[in-house]
């Protein structure tokens, strides 16, 4: 009896998105946490650098 190994493509993408998702969500939290719009020097390094 051999080994069968298959992935699940569906599941993968899902994992992936929501991964994405789940970094968006979090630094919209840490914006509204600061109270500032402007959160990391990659949010807008112009507009930091004035601040």
């Amino acid at each position: 009896m051999g080994l069968r190994i298959q992935t699940n493509m569906a599941s993968i993408s899902a994992q992936k998105v929501m991964g994405k998702q789940m970094a968006r969500a979090e630094h919209a939290s840490q914006a509204l946490a600061s109270g500032t719009r402007i959160v990391k020097a990659g949010d807008d390094a112009a507009g930091l650098a004035i601040s």
